[in-house]
């Protein structure tokens, strides 16, 4: 029993003994995550109940269950992404079994975009609540839970936090030295919510419950400092609103590499370079190629160097681009 349970945690083939899968399962809400500045942030909820008339009952599940097999094409149009798509589609799955088995079902931690466009669609199902939860209101990784509104009892316990602890005072390690410590122990990043740094005190990290106490004992060594891991409660979670530096720059093109090699202060070939090598990100997906196009909103993330947000774009009078870049500090 105990290494049925553990297999489940998310863990990653060769540790998959030690750990238990989490049951994923998602339902959003568009209006938690649509805010005037598309920014993403979570620890959202709210209840949908979209319908000119509710069904009741069992006679509601069922329907709900119904809508959501035969409309899933309907609801993922307009989805752009193909890895998002297959991502929502997993979603809307568990969408239907939380209606059809007349419980609440929670999803792994969700990237921004996944959660956004997973709200868009399941938005147009009547008699679902959804809570989108990620520790903190400014988090970005979120997990949803989702059910039919009869089915929500009691507060929902899906998200916690531990802190990694060590002198970093001469040895300051980077968000991702933090993910690929973790990543080490054999835990896969859907199981893991944002990593909060610390400064020299070390890191916070949300999880999901389930491999808490797994983690706490395996994490012992970030970079080359030794480390130790505690449970923490979310409200000892220590963060501070993003700073942001904004600016406009003059482009002939929205190429990611003109337009992030302005906003990064790098050579066009170096990002180039850096493309090749899989470390630029547009809406936290790899791109692989210079010229993949951008748009205002688009958040695109640099290996090492951080985050660039597209705002506002027009066009001037010579058929060039002036572009507000809002760089993350």
């Amino acid at each position: 029993m105990a290494a049925a349970v553990l297999a489940c945690a998310g863990l990653s083939p060769g540790v998959v003994r030690r750990a238990v899968r989490a049951l994923s399962v998602p339902r959003p809400f568009l209006n938690a995550l649509s805010s005037p500045s598309n920014d993403y942030s979570p620890l959202r909820s709210a209840a949908l109940s979209k319908s000119p008339y509710r069904l009741s009952g069992a006679s509601s599940i069922c329907q709900l269950a119904q809508a959501v097999r035969r409309d899933t094409d309907d609801l993922l149009r307009g989805v752009g992404d193909k890895n998002v798509v297959e991502e929502v589609k997993r979603i809307l799955e568990l969408a239907k079994q939380a209606a059809s088995r007349k419980v609440v079902l929670h999803s792994d931690f969700l990237t921004p975009p996944v959660l956004k466009e997973s709200m868009n669609a399941l938005d147009k199902l009547a008699d679902i609540k959804a809570i989108a939860q990620g520790g903190y209101p400014q988090a970005e990784r979120c997990r949803l839970s989702v059910g039919h509104v009869e089915t929500f009892t009691g507060e929902l316990d899906i998200v916690t936090a531990f802190s990694i602890s060590g002198n970093f005072s001469f040895d300051s390690c980077s968000h991702g030295d933090f993910l690929g410590a973790i990543l080490g122990t054999g835990i896969v990043r859907e199981k893991l919510g944002d990593i909060i740094l610390q400064g020299e005190k070390g890191a916070h990290v949300l999880i999901v419950p389930d491999l808490v106490d797994f983690i706490v004992s395996a994490l012992d060594k970030v970079g080359n400092v030794s480390v130790t891991c505690e449970k923490i409660p979310l409200l000892a979670l220590e963060y501070e609103p993003p700073r942001a530096k904004s600016f406009k720059s003059v482009e002939a093109s929205l190429r990611v590499d003109a337009l992030a090699s302005a906003g990064f202060k790098i050579s066009r070939s170096k990002l180039a370079d850096m493309i090749s090598d899989g470390d630029v990100r547009v809406n936290w997906t790899t791109v692989t190629k210079n010229g993949t196009t951008l748009k205002t909103g688009d958040m695109v993330s640099v290996s090492g160097k951080g985050r660039l947000k597209i705002g506002e774009i027009n066009q001037t009078k010579k058929g060039k681009f002036a572009v507000e870049l809002i760089r993350y500090l």
